[in-house]
């Protein structure tokens, strides 16, 4: 498994007049099974997850949603006092982006992948390690959504910036190179499952940068293709 996929967040809170945000988050659920949507947050925006030709085709179903409101607005004049209603036939043009900030400026978000966040924090520690700004994670999923907030109003937005962009082109360039392949255990009992997991230990000595995400069912092998193939390999033999 290569890392093929990309995470956008989705802000749809400017449609909040016109739609109830749930409803619209079910219509794009639908209209692309393929994709994984996160929580819709209180603030409107929800993390996206799949395959570029996915979310494009998600793009531009929004889009003919918003370019049909937009008619019917011009049609009917728009009301301050326009009602909230139930999703029908039409739908907003979210912007699609990485990483967002809060309106104020106060706290900076990356959306990752998560397998990609666990590599960072393994080999990579100091990512998250930013003077001047307090840098937390919530997972969930395949996504793992990093909050930046400055550690002190006179630190500014510059660190959470600086940190964001840090994280940001960090986790790029990971994306290029990184593999992930799954070994499971099949119907290994305990014992079996114990043994796969003390090789994988001793093979790891050999393989330093390779990171084992250890399950119930299997384990997650994520590196470099030379190294996830060689560790792999050794594995089976």
């Amino acid at each position: 498994q290569v890392f093929l996929c990309v995470t956008s967040t989705l802000n749809v809170a400017l449609f909040r007049d016109h739609f109830v945000l749930e409803d619209l988050v079910e219509e794009m659920k639908k209209q692309s099974p393929a994709l994984t949507f996160g929580r819709l947050q209180p603030d409107g925006q929800i993390a996206v997850r799949g395959s570029f030709p996915a979310l494009r085709e998600l793009r531009e179903f929004l889009l003919l949603k918003a370019k049909s409101l937009s008619e019917q607005d011009r049609r009917e004049g728009k009301s301050h006092q326009r009602p909230r209603r139930k999703l029908g036939e039409h739908g907003g043009a979210p912007e699609m982006r990485n990483s967002i900030g809060n309106a104020r400026g106060e706290a900076q978000v990356v959306v990752l992948d998560t397998d990609i966040y666990h590599y960072m924090r393994s080999f990579y520690p100091h990512t998250f390690q930013a003077s001047g700004a307090v840098i937390s994670a919530v997972t969930d999923g395949d996504i793992t959504t990093v909050c930046i907030e400055a550690a002190g109003r006179e630190a500014g937005a510059a660190h959470g910036l600086r940190a964001k962009g840090t994280i940001e082109s960090c986790s790029v360039e990971l994306q290029k190179v990184l593999r992930k392949e799954r070994i499971s255990f099949g119907e290994q009992g305990r014992a079996g499952r114990q043994r796969c997991s003390q090789l994988c230990d001793r093979l790891r000595a050999r393989y330093p940068r390779v990171l084992l995400l250890p399950c119930d069912t299997h384990v997650d092998v994520v590196g470099t293709s030379a190294d996830v193939f060689g560790f792999t390999e050794e594995l089976k033999r």
